[in-house]
């Protein structure tokens, strides 16, 4: 059988971090509740599985949820925040095919401030340069874009690419993983301007994966203007989260939790085939929330390739991006930022 499904999976909510965009280590999930192997083991065959938290690191068990997890799925990626060096290099020397992505969120005053971990951006990109000097190969970090980090985002990707890493974006969005709802871009401005930056110097690249991840990042100055998704959210029929009590979630992109069942209670296919999981589905294709992550936008940028494909076209072509062209602001409003020096008053947090 062809493994196509996406899958995310969410072994704890516990954190050491302090984000100031998340409030998961508010409400951890206790150690007993958390996600056993037993019920790994019902997870279904997939192309794709993302390991995440919470710090999936503070698991001590994430080994054998690894090995666990590779007799049903082509690749793994673990999003951490890097502070627990040993284990993740422990475990990469165990499993070297794994994915390893940490999240950065600036350079260390902003990394720090915005995670609220002590000594967090010297732990992180220690592991980094650790991870590169052991010959590990799947390595990358990211960066969750706000005005805060602004200013860190272009220095954060030259940095990837002295390493010879892979640098993957996103930008705030409110949900009940998150257990957030004041998350917000008020200085959208500022912000697509940082994108717009970024997406010329992937455009310019030579690497083609770079010229899509230039699309994504489109699609997150579409989000953060409030717009539409530019692909259809397929999330519950595509791709999948399971929390770390066994629920099966379309996303981690909803307000409230939209359970399709329990694997403590059910078989996969019986939650995954059952009149539950299709009224999820509906409830998925008439959400007007047009999140922009990675988890339902890769899928979607696959199953319709030739979306992304023909603006890199159009856009290698041109020459380049432009907020003007593609409408988020007018010309006017540009050059009028471009040239005030009081625009960090302008556009005050």
């Amino acid at each position: 059988m062809k493994r196509t499904l996406y899958g995310s999976v969410i072994i704890t909510y516990r954190c050491n971090a302090r984000c100031n965009m998340c409030n998961c280590f508010r409400d951890p999930s206790k150690p007993e509740e958390e996600l056993s192997l037993d019920l790994i083991k019902k997870l279904p065959e997939m192309a794709f599985t993302n390991i995440t938290g919470g710090e999936p690191f503070i698991r001590t068990d994430i080994g054998d949820i690894v090995k666990e997890l590779y007799k049903k799925t082509n690749r793994i990626v673990i999003s951490t925040n890097g502070y627990f060096t040993d284990r993740i290099l422990a475990l990469c020397e165990e499993f070297p095919e794994v994915g390893i992505r940490i999240s950065i969120e600036g350079l260390q005053a902003a990394n720090d401030r915005i995670r609220g971990l002590p000594n967090g951006f010297d732990r992180g990109y220690g592991t980094l340069r650790k991870l590169a000097a052991s010959g590990h190969k799947d390595v990358g970090f990211g960066c969750t874009v706000q005005e805060m980090n602004t200013e860190d985002l272009i220095p954060l990707y030259k940095l990837s690419e002295e390493l010879g890493m892979e640098f993957a974006t996103a930008a705030l969005h409110n949900s009940f993983y998150f257990r957030k709802t004041t998350n917000k871009i008020k200085d959208r401005l500022k912000v697509s301007k940082a994108f717009e930056e970024l997406i010329n110097k992937l455009l310019k690249s030579n690497s083609p994966k770079k010229w899509f991840r230039a699309y994504f990042n489109h699609g997150l100055v579409n989000y953060i203007y409030g717009n539409k998704r530019y692909l259809p959210c397929e999330m519950g029929s595509n791709g999948f989260f399971v929390d770390p009590y066994g629920y099966v979630l379309p996303c981690n992109g909803s307000s409230s939790k939209m359970s399709m069942g329990n694997l403590k209670d059910k078989s996969w296919d019986e939650i995954w085939k059952s009149k539950k999981a299709d009224e999820v589905r509906k409830k998925v294709k008439s959400c007007t929330k047009n999140c922009w992550m990675i988890g339902s936008a890769a899928p979607a940028m696959k199953q319709r390739i030739w979306v992304p494909m023909l603006w890199v076209i159009r856009h290698k072509l041109k020459g380049g991006y432009s907020l003007c062209e593609n409408k988020f602001i007018d010309t006017k409003e540009y050059g009028n930022y471009e040239n005030r020096n009081d625009r960090a008053e302008r556009y005050s947090v």
